[in-house]
């Protein structure tokens, strides 16, 4: 790269955000920071636009923004809040973008980054579940290029270079198993929030966490793959790998089947989406075989993790299923996480939602949000109905 890249990174203060910024921390030279954004984690936000001199720094949360704006006075870097400022960050003229933003929230500073025709890395799932098709027609529309962060998409992504996607037999996600891949029905109905965020391998934020426990994780991948790689639903496979070795696979017609292996580190997926089409050295740690032995894998229990299931349905469906789908997990985990409901009352409170609510498919943002909105509101009153609901 002769000119350093400019970079907005939505989400700055989560896991992903953070190891972003790490790279960029470690090759200044290739890149410059021109927008960073955060929840409410003003003071953790204001750190980082001091150290990399944006020219925003936004806080979606405005009862934040006096703290945001008193520790960025005197500094070169303007301090804004509210949902219109992540939007209007996202329209900066950035070559690269990173949407890191947990759950809907980051929906609509997503598509502004897509609809302004630029790279966008998605590393929010949740958008590209909940609005899926109006998702990738913005990016035809625009001529945005979207990158997959996520380590399944992106070992997929980098599986399919060179090869074409008409040529696809079978695309495999891996999936760790999470932290209760052995635990029988009744162990996991005594699960703690504190059990449940603890993953064995990957460190991610609480509600990812909690997702990859009950696999729900893998099921919104699902979807996400369904979307990013038009192969068809009946090619995309699910296999459990508790090393975390192989992120995925892809299987072509001649039966050749490429994997995409690397340590469990977020920074190596981030890097590839970082630097491409080229690639950027990092200081993750090396892949060592001979160390790990052996590779393991087995077909994912679906009657003690009915979310594939649910997820699989809902890509089948289509329309709003798939955002409800969405909408009632993440009602569910942040009540698991209060301890208002038990850990297998997450899927139940998902499934009874997608049961009982039954709109019309969305034909834009506004729609959209509106069916979020009623679906939160039945799984909450779905949570209510519960025997030990606090």
């Amino acid at each position: 790269m002769s000119e350093r890249r400019t970079l907005s990174i939505f989400g700055a203060t989560g896991s992903v955000g953070l190891s972003t910024l790490d790279l960029v921390r470690q090759h200044r030279e290739k890149y410059r920071v021109i927008a960073l954004t955060a929840n409410g984690n003003a003071v953790e936000l204001a750190k980082l636009a001091k150290e990399f001199e944006p020219e925003i720094a936004v806080v979606a949360d405005e009862a934040a923004y006096p703290a945001l704006k008193d520790t960025l006075a005197g500094t070169a870097t303007k301090a804004a809040a509210g949902p219109a400022a992540l939007v209007e960050a996202a329209q900066m003229d950035a070559d690269w973008t990173m949407a890191a933003i947990v759950g809907c929230a980051g929906l609509p500073p997503t598509m502004a980054a897509i609809e302004a025709g630029k790279t966008v890395a998605l590393a929010n799932k949740e958008a590209l579940v909940s609005a899926g098709d109006l998702m990738m027609a913005a990016v035809e529309q625009s001529g945005a290029t979207l990158l997959p962060v996520d380590s399944e998409h992106n070992a997929i992504f980098q599986c399919l270079a060179g090869g074409r996607i008409d040529q696809v037999r079978k695309i495999t996600l891996t999936a760790s198993g999470g932290p209760f891949r052995t635990y029988s029905l009744d162990q996991m109905r005594a699960v703690t929030p504190a059990q449940a965020v603890a993953h064995p391998n990957w460190d991610m934020g609480a509600k990812i966490s909690v997702d990859s426990a009950t696999m729900m994780n893998k099921g919104l991948e699902l979807i996400e793959a369904h979307h990013l790689f038009p192969v068809g639903l009946d090619k995309l496979d699910i296999v459990v790998h508790p090393q975390s070795v192989i992120h995925s696979m892809v299987e072509y017609v001649d039966r050749s089947t490429l994997a995409q292996l690397g340590s469990p580190d977020m920074r190596i997926p981030i890097a590839s989406a970082l630097a491409w089409p080229e690639r950027l050295e990092t200081n993750s740690a090396p892949l060592d075989l001979a160390r790990i032995s052996k590779l393991e894998f087995e077909a994912p229990d679906l009657i003690r993790f009915p979310a594939l299931r649910l997820a699989r349905a809902a890509a089948e469906q289509g329309g709003a299923t798939p955002a409800i789908l969405n909408a009632a997990n993440e009602v569910a985990v942040a009540a698991f996480l209060a301890g208002r409901i038990a850990f297998l009352d997450i899927v139940s409170v998902v499934e009874e939602t997608l049961t009982g609510y039954r709109p019309n498919a969305p034909h834009s943002l506004t729609d959209l949000f509106s069916i979020d909105a009623a679906a939160r509101a039945y799984a909450s009153g779905q949570m209510d109905k519960l025997p030990h609901a606090a």
